[in-house]
């Protein structure tokens, strides 16, 4: 049996071990200088959650096999932070997350992600998502993130797409109120 519910404070050590564990695909994708050991520590994933991201997870069999979170800062939600355990990947879990999710956003969602990392953005084309141009790029970078110059010179952002038809078929992108 499998269920999507929030992650508790005692599952810090879980949440660690599947982002590093899946981050490992970004190894010699993204560049060097933005790799590290371990991908995230258990000090930036205390920063994350003291800055307001709510991590919530897939549970299968009483065990946690992916962790996504959601982030509100000023008129959106963020997705932050979207791993699966390598061992289940493929099965759906990311997307009943993002699904999820999406349900209890009443507000646009973003997500920013490493523009070579192509199999990420194609995960979130295929779940509602379109790729802001880079100009608009650079500003929601600076406006709703807190990230080094160099990661907003190598990451891409996708806007969600909620003109979608039951049958999850796009309609037409509708952006969210930036400003820009």
């Amino acid at each position: 049996m499998s269920l999507i519910r929030p992650c508790g404070a005692g599952e810090r050590d879980a949440i660690l071990a599947i982002v590093n564990a899946a981050a490992e695909a970004y190894r010699g994708v993204i560049p060097a200088d933005r790799w590290h050991e371990p991908y995230m520590s258990r000090d930036e994933l205390d920063v994350e959650i003291g800055a307001g991201v709510a991590f919530w997870g897939h549970e299968s069999d009483g065990a946690l096999t992916g962790v996504m979170g959601i982030q509100p800062v000023g008129d959106v939600e963020l997705i932050r932070h979207a791993y699966v355990l390598p061992a289940h990947q493929g099965e759906g879990i990311g997307t009943s997350l993002l699904r999820h999710l999406h349900r209890l956003s009443g507000r646009p969602m973003l997500v920013g992600t490493w523009a070579d990392a192509r199999w990420a953005i194609r995960f979130y084309e295929r779940n509602g998502f379109a790729l802001v141009s880079q100009a608009e790029k650079g500003e929601l970078l600076r406006r709703y993130w807190t990230i080094p110059e160099r990661q907003i010179e190598t990451s891409v952002v996708l806007a969600e797409n909620r003109g979608q038809t039951p049958n999850g078929t796009a309609t037409e992108v509708q952006r969210p109120p930036f400003g820009v």
